[in-house]
């Protein structure tokens, strides 16, 4: 549609024949009659109605719709300013739209029927798509690549996303004039604008639909895709891929794909944020006496742990830089917890030396502290 800048400039009511007074019907009835006089359809190869035709639906477009009606009635009526030049005010400058180059019903009515500057219709955005993964917990720690099976909406490929059947051609819609939005009055306190529901906001309709699609111009589109998924990346989350979702429209990008991953457990880690966990059994003596023990990693083979004499039941080790890979490329740590275990059955050698332990601590109880205290 014509921009704001325009408005100040143009009679549209002259445009269209009728007195600023007209009466919505009476706008709508001089519209459609001109219209219908200078369709290109029905005059080919004439240049003058061509324009003519641009022109009326650039008329109507404007003073045809009450709000934008009362809009441009206030900018005619308000003082004019010289245009250009030293000290001149640009009334295109108003509204920001210097420069901008028209568009709207002249523009596709001329791409449509062969006359004017064509329209080309605006880029949009794909949809963003959502899918699931499941990998294991080595591949969680490095990354991996997948193959991912996606299903997505996308243009019909038989009408490429118009809705009509192929070979065709649109006229306009003539339920919203060729707006592609209706008024629709909530509860009667005021009135709100609406994708026109024949032709779904196209602006034009197809006598004879789409036959695969049956009018919507929309299909499905199943395609394999390789996804990347970083390392580190923990059990439930959800990554972003850009550009991986459903493909744009008229030259818009892709949009993006969102993978909610799931993380296999393994047998002997877990996983504390960045950090690796182990439980790892350590013998009572081991414990008491302390001891070098040999404990594994996930991806760098073992090491060797030291553990101090009288070390605790439950107590955590920090082995750095053996755990999972954070965002900033570095690894987390490998956090280490002793189990010390107690034998279920004792050989006669191992028992003698239990209650000789049993005898040196004799004077030494465990549990004295607790009558004490209370």
């Amino acid at each position: 549609m014509s921009g704001k800048a325009d408005w100040a400039t143009k009679d549209y009511y002259k445009e269209l024949g009728v007195s600023k007074d007209a009466t919505t019907d009476e706008i709508k009835k001089a519209y459609r009659r001109l219209a219908r006089a200078n369709h290109p359809d029905s005059n080919p190869g004439d240049t003058a109605k061509h324009e003519k035709f641009k022109s009326v639906a650039e008329a109507y477009d404007v003073i045809g719709e009450p709000a934008k009606r009362t809009e441009y009635d206030e900018i005619r009526s308000a003082p004019r300013f010289p245009t250009g030049g030293d000290g001149g005010f640009d009334v295109s400058d108003l509204f920001g739209q210097r420069g901008a180059g028209g568009g709207g019903f002249g523009d596709m009515f001329g791409d449509l029927f062969g006359g004017g500057r064509p329209r080309q219709a605006r880029p949009q955005r794909g949809a963003d798509v959502e899918s699931s993964a499941t990998i294991s917990f080595e591949d969680a720690m490095d990354g991996v690549t997948i193959s991912l099976r996606l299903t997505s909406d996308a243009p019909c490929p038989s009408c490429s996303g118009t809705g009509g059947k192929p070979g065709t051609k649109p006229h306009i819609c003539m339920v919203c004039e060729g707006a592609g939005m209706v008024a629709s009055t909530a509860g009667g306190a005021f009135t709100l604008n609406e994708t026109c529901p024949a032709c779904g906001g196209r602006q034009l309709v197809y006598d004879d639909p789409c036959p695969t699609c049956h009018g919507s111009g929309r299909g499905r589109s199943a395609r394999s895709i390789q996804a990347r998924i970083p390392g580190g990346v923990k059990d439930g989350q959800k990554i972003r891929l850009r550009g991986k979702g459903a493909p744009g429209e008229n030259g818009g990008p892709a949009g993006d794909l969102f993978v909610h991953v799931k993380v296999t457990a393994h047998r002997l880690f877990g996983r504390k944020g960045d950090h690796l966990t182990l439980d790892v059994p350590v013998g009572f003596d081991e414990a008491a006496l302390g001891a070098d023990i040999k404990v594994p990693t996930l991806k760098h083979g073992p090491v060797t742990l030291k553990i101090p004499a009288g070390t605790p039941n439950g107590r955590t080790f920090r082995v750095r830089g053996k755990g999972a890979k954070k965002a900033d490329g570095t690894n987390g740590d490998l956090l280490v917890t002793v189990e010390v275990q107690v034998p279920a059955v004792l050989d006669e050698a191992a028992r003698e030396a239990v209650k000789a332990y049993r005898e040196a601590m004799a004077d030494k109880p465990l549990r004295s502290k607790l009558f004490e205290e209370a």
